[in-house]
């Protein structure tokens, strides 16, 4: 008998059984000429994935926080201000990252959980001048808030000031162009949607964060985060020429790479498609059930993942019951309302079929707490989606 769940949080999600494989190899020494050439490719790789053939790519042992935390501590010198465009639980970490690394943090709020501010008001905020950085969190992964990531670039374009964009719940689902759009770092972690086990903070920087960098007046506080020993690592990995300052996550690399390597067969355009099919499904289903979104309005919501309320008189011991039925799904992370909904990550490799099961669980989930429904609503909702041309 199978007895495995499907897991369908927002990270780590499922992965290939050829990433899987990889991650099972024996590992190699980190400067045999295998990996070399592996590591190499998959830097190359990272670039043709995050749309941005200029940029520097950097795949680093660690989190997304890791992320997170390169580019602020490589951008940013005492002092500096700083905007935030929050829109959540992860725009709020990554202000007190910066205000760890001394910037003058500024933040434009959403006037609600589950809402984004409005490009006038970010807009208002940038004319005050005198801004270096504004970071945008692509999609928090606490609420399924998505921001308009093109709008607020073409602002922070506007205003002079270095984009940042936390693509962690986004690069590789969400659409996101990063040189046509004018991102200057976006950053991500391996156990997303680029489908690789957690263990690789990614980034890349395109001309104008790697210059500002080179034009810092004061050193880098922090060692192991430090550009000044990353950029010689990954060029000379590029180059196909061992280096070494740590040893790098050998064997997540070579995932890294195959994983990559699938990506870009699907095609990014066909893969930002596939996304929003999904995504379109899945809420369907979860509007047929009656269940809210923690979104305020549908433009506002995630393609890789959703955040809807439970339903009245329903509460968390429903994610029991839909474990039961085969599927993990994650409880809810935003401390304002961390009891009232839950969420479920639907990016990478998900297929129509790891949808329908999942829409199915539920069903059985909210059948065997009581909640009043029409059975098979939220599957027959989901197939419309699925087959229509």
């Amino acid at each position: 008998m199978k007895d495995r769940k499907l897991l369908m949080i927002p990270g780590p999600i499922e992965f290939t059984p050829e990433v899987l494989r990889a991650m099972g190899m024996p590992t190699t020494s980190h400067v045999a000429p295998n990996f070399i050439e592996v590591f190499g490719q998959a830097l190359e790789r990272l670039r043709q994935v995050f749309l941005c053939p200029s940029g520097q790519p950097f795949a680093i042992a660690g989190s997304g926080t890791l992320a997170m935390d390169i580019a602020a501590v490589n951008l940013v010198e005492p002092g500096d201000k700083a905007l935030v465009v929050n829109t959540g639980y992860f725009s709020d970490r990554f202000a007190a990252i910066l205000e760890c690394y001394g910037a003058a943090v500024t933040q434009v709020r959403a006037p609600a959980v589950g809402d984004v501010p409005a490009l006038e008001e970010v807009e208002a905020a940038l004319k005050g001048g005198g801004y270096k950085l504004m970071t945008v969190t692509h999609v928090d992964t606490s609420t399924a808030v998505a921001a308009d990531v093109k709008g607020l670039t073409a602002l922070g374009r506007k205003y002079g000031v270095l984009v940042v964009v936390d693509g962690v719940c986004a690069v590789a689902g969400e659409e996101m162009r990063q040189e046509e759009w004018g991102i200057d770092l976006a950053l991500t972690a391996s156990q997303k949607a680029i489908g690789v086990p957690p263990g690789l903070a990614l980034v890349v920087a395109g001309p104008r964060a790697i210059d500002a960098f080179r034009n810092r007046k004061t050193p880098v506080a922090n060692y192991y985060a430090d550009w000044t020993q990353w950029l010689l690592i990954m060029e000379g990995y590029e180059a196909r020429q061992p280096r070494y300052f740590g040893t790098p996550a050998v064997n997540l690399i070579w995932a890294l790479n195959v994983s990559l390597g699938q990506i870009l067969d699907e095609g990014m355009d066909a893969r930002f498609a596939r996304h929003r099919r999904l995504s379109e499904a899945f809420k369907a289903a979860v509007n047929a059930l009656g269940m809210k979104q923690v979104p305020v309005s549908p433009d506002k919501r995630a393609t890789t993942l959703t955040a809807p309320y439970y339903p009245d008189g329903v509460d968390r011991t429903v994610l029991g019951h839909i474990k039961e039925a085969g599927v993990i799904l994650a409880g809810g992370l935003h401390p304002a309302i961390k009891d009232q909904y839950f969420r479920i990550g639907h990016m990478g490799v998900v297929s129509a079929s790891d949808i329908l099961a999942t829409v199915g669980a539920i069903e059985k989930g909210l059948a065997q707490v009581g909640y009043k429904f029409e059975a098979g609503v939220g599957l027959a909702a989901a197939q419309a989606v699925l087959t229509r041309q």
